[in-house]
């Protein structure tokens, strides 16, 4: 009988074809699950040389490797006499591999021979017998994906088990592509787009962005109809001047302009401003454009309206961003809180008498939202909440019994669904 046992490389000879973004993807593994890095920051360590295509595949390896975690180490232990430590090198070579064969359904012998070199003296024995199991047996993976336990009990307690399984549910795919417009598209454009809201389209995912019609010109941005609700709150600007702070990479900054506002755009982040700038550019929209901490940055005087989108835990965006429910704990939610309630305080003395102020959070966290209202209105007398009205939303989007807008798991489920967020549009004392 021939020797199916993996064999050893010899030392300096090549890697099989395909290797660089396989070891990419492990790379961002270490970094987002041992270093608690966001995916988009550990890229930039982790997929430098890699060429445009090689790039977006390390990052499809890691984020479904991290969006079906969970069932794929379940699979793993299943298959194990002991259970592999979590931060051995050869279970993040079988998160990996097992990711692309479950879930990309990339060829197996692709997966087996670049996955064994990536063990780098570890157990390629075990790691091989694994995924010749997994070949054989035909593992499958559940219908929808687990959320990682912390998340999911926080969840059940803040919004329901239902709201969980919602969870699960839109877990389990990236999301569609959703496209804001400076103007709404004409009647015959978009055809195979839908329509959620003015100056919205919806589109399945798998177009590169870049080839679809009308980038160059500029007519439109990608943005989240969640992340676009927040700007629809100050409806047309009509020349009036508006704040919109920690405003990179720009959407929102461009919904107002669109909308009429003279609009400053203010964010610490050099590199997330020379984004915003490039978008601007490209859209033909303006605003004058300042990099600045607003915890001590401030304007020159009060203006009629701010949009404070906060730094908050990012929960609500874990469709698009599968590494924040394994790297965020009620630590980082307690601290971004404080943050907010600092925020929030600071943005209210740079709004005029009567004037609005949007607070927003891409969060699915309520300390991160009610909370923060509730802290908010007890320690600023005269400040209200303006309701929000369903006519100034989306498709399915209503405000809640305060007049907030909480999209939770579940919202247009059948049309591809919403990010989680926050929405609270207040209104300072006349005086």
């Amino acid at each position: 009988m021939a020797d199916r046992r993996p064999r050893r490389r010899s030392p300096g000879e090549a890697d099989p074809p395909g290797m660089a973004p396989r070891r990419a993807a492990l790379r961002l593994l270490d970094a987002i699950l041992r270093r608690g890095d966001p995916l988009d920051v550990a890229m930039h360590a982790a997929a430098q040389g890699l060429t445009g295509p090689d790039r977006a595949f390390a990052v499809a390896i890691a984020s479904e490797a991290l969006r079906w975690m969970v069932d794929i180490d379940a699979l793993i232990d299943g298959a194990t006499a002991q259970i592999l430590p979590d931060d051995v090198k050869s279970r993040a070579v079988l998160r990996i591999a097992l990711a692309q064969l479950l879930v990309l359904k990339s060829p197996g012998h692709a997966v087996v021979s670049t996955a064994l070199p990536l063990v780098d003296g570890g157990p390629r024995r075990l790691v091989h017998a694994i995924l010749s199991r997994a070949q054989q047996d035909e593992w499958q993976l559940p219908e929808r994906a687990t959320l990682p336990l912390p998340a999911a009990e926080r969840w059940a307690e803040q919004w329901g088990l239902p709201a969980v399984e919602a969870a699960e549910a839109s877990w389990s795919a990236p999301p569609p592509i959703d496209l804001s417009f400076a103007v709404e598209p004409g009647a015959d454009e978009w055809p195979d787009a839908l329509s959620l809201a003015p100056r919205h389209r919806r589109l399945p995912r798998g177009q590169a962005v870049e080839a679809m019609p009308g980038y160059s010109e500029g007519g439109w941005w990608v943005q989240d109809l969640a992340a676009s609700l927040p700007a629809r709150l100050l409806g047309a600007g009509e020349g009036r001047t508006v704040l919109d702070l920690c405003a990179a990479p720009g959407g929102k900054t461009m919904q107002l302009a669109a909308a009429g506002w003279d609009v400053v755009a203010v964010d610490s982040s050099a590199k997330r401003l020379e984004r915003l700038r490039a978008n601007m550019e490209r859209t033909g929209l303006s605003a004058d454009v300042v990099q600045g901490d607003i915890r001590s940055w401030a304007p020159d005087g009060q203006v009629d309206a701010v949009l404070l989108d906060a730094p908050c835990s990012a929960t609500g965006i874990f469709r698009r961003h599968p590494d924040v429910l394994h790297r965020i704990e009620p630590r980082q939610i307690e601290e971004m809180a404080a943050l907010q309630t600092e925020l929030l305080a600071r943005a209210a003395r740079w709004v005029k008498p009567g004037g609005t102020l949007i607070y927003a959070t891409c969060s699915l966290e309520q300390a991160e939202g009610e909370d923060q209202v509730s802290t908010f209105l007890d320690h600023h007398a005269g400040w209200t909440v303006e309701p929000a009205r369903a006519d100034e939303l989306a498709e399915a989007v209503t405000p809640d019994s305060n007049g907030f807008i909480r999209t939770l798991p579940g919202v247009l489920a059948d049309a591809g669904g919403l990010d989680g967020f926050f929405v609270a549009r207040l209104r300072a004392p006349s005086n």
